[in-house]
């Protein structure tokens, strides 16, 4: 039997852990990677190749929504599904329009985390039912809701995605360039840059955006119905 394989994006370690502990624990999964951060995530998948992507949303450098997007362009056949402690609107149309195969619920049973890995390998997409019914409601009240989250990001560039979620992360531009390798200058340009392109004139407006659009997640905890 050929193991169906899975690349691990998470950043808590003792979360990845035990993921990788329990996939491993079945005899048709491998964990083959874990990535920590979502540009990590990008490198991983482009050099491993899984057939499976578990991304949180909430990764540090790159989001998860970013990263997947990245996936999914560059690897077509990899099925990636969003790992989230919530399932508001923003974040499941996002995770959608980013091109994810299906979005899991943190608190789902292993079990419902394994069953959704082989159906997701076999093409089925999943959502928990009160994450489909929701968006089937969306889909009725706003038929043409497919790329919103774009046109939210203003064609934001990668490296404009990666500052602006830095800066709502709380980061100086000195920790913003120490994260992107890039140096404090380039920094200041970038943010200059997006505020003139989203008429925002301010640190905490950023920081808004950032929620507003999926880029980062809020703090809100919602009531999980798992798959």
């Amino acid at each position: 039997m050929i193991p169906i394989t899975i690349l691990l994006a998470e950043d808590h370690t003792i979360v990845r852990e035990g993921f990788r502990n329990m996939l491993n624990a079945e005899i048709d999964i491998r964990v083959v990677g874990e990535a920590s951060n979502g540009r990590q995530a990008v490198a991983l998948a482009k050099d491993l190749q899984p057939d499976v992507v578990l991304m949180d949303i909430a990764m540090p450098v790159l989001n998860g929504l970013e990263a997947t997007r990245q996936i999914v362009g560059a690897i077509p056949k990899a099925k990636v599904l969003i790992l989230s402690a919530h399932h508001d609107d923003a974040y499941v149309e996002s995770a959608i329009e980013a091109g994810a195969f299906g979005f899991l619920i943190k608190q789902a049973s292993g079990a419902d985390v394994c069953i959704a890995i082989r159906e997701a390998h076999k093409g089925t997409h999943l959502m928990s039912p009160l994450v489909a019914k929701r968006n089937a409601e969306l889909n009725r009240s706003a038929p043409d809701r497919r790329g919103t989250f774009k046109a939210r990001r203003h064609n934001l560039s990668v490296r404009e995605m990666e500052v602006i979620q830095l800066i709502a992360e709380g980061k100086a531009n000195k920790e913003t360039a120490s994260e992107l390798g890039i140096s404090i200058k380039t920094v200041e340009k970038h943010r200059q840059n997006l505020m003139t392109k989203l008429n925002i004139h301010d640190t905490a407006g950023l920081t808004r955006y950032a929620i507003g659009a999926g880029i980062i997640e809020s703090n809100v905890q919602l009531t999980i119905v798992p798959e």
